[in-house]
């Protein structure tokens, strides 16, 4: 399947979840605005929870609104491209809203994944989740790995 192929509006997710029956389907988020390595590592221990790993991508907009106005850096549509690119990511969803409460609603995860800067409580999403049976995680962070810090450092060294 190609990466395009992998990005999904939510009504069709909901579709193929029903088919995924008997799959442990595993969910995270966020705005994954400029790829890193914590990223990447992030995704693979994520994707390693179960059988399909479905990423909640925020929209632009929704970035904007959480991050402030010069964010993203890159596109939504570029966002989806690269992530859907990784061999651990099955599934991109991109939402509109600040969180993604309706879409883990509508997709019923097994788990929930978060950032180790989450606490498992401050999930969102995490009371669906364990009303069903399901396992909230908050995963190990991984220091100095941010968005932020590269983009400060980029700041930092000037433009050519």
């Amino acid at each position: 399947m190609s990466c395009i192929e992998k990005i999904k509006k939510l009504d069709e997710l909901v579709d193929l979840r029903n088919k995924l029956y008997g799959n442990k389907i595993v969910f995270t988020n966020g705005c994954f605005d400029i790829i890193h390595s914590g990223h990447v590592i992030y995704l693979e221990e994520a994707k390693s929870l179960g059988d399909v790993l479905i990423l909640g991508l925020n929209s632009d907009t929704s970035v904007k609104r959480l991050k402030g106005e010069n964010r993203p850096i890159n596109n939504q549509n570029d966002r989806a491209i690269v992530l859907s690119g990784l061999s651990s990511v099955d599934y991109v969803v991109i939402f509109e809203k600040d969180d993604p409460y309706d879409i883990i609603h509508a997709l019923q995860p097994d788990v929930l994944v978060k950032g180790g800067d989450w606490k498992i409580e401050d999930i969102i999403g995490s009371d669906i989740v364990l009303e069903k049976g399901g396992e909230v995680i908050s995963l190990s962070f991984i220091e100095g790995k941010s968005t932020t810090n590269i983009i400060k450092k980029v700041v930092q060294n000037g433009t050519p």
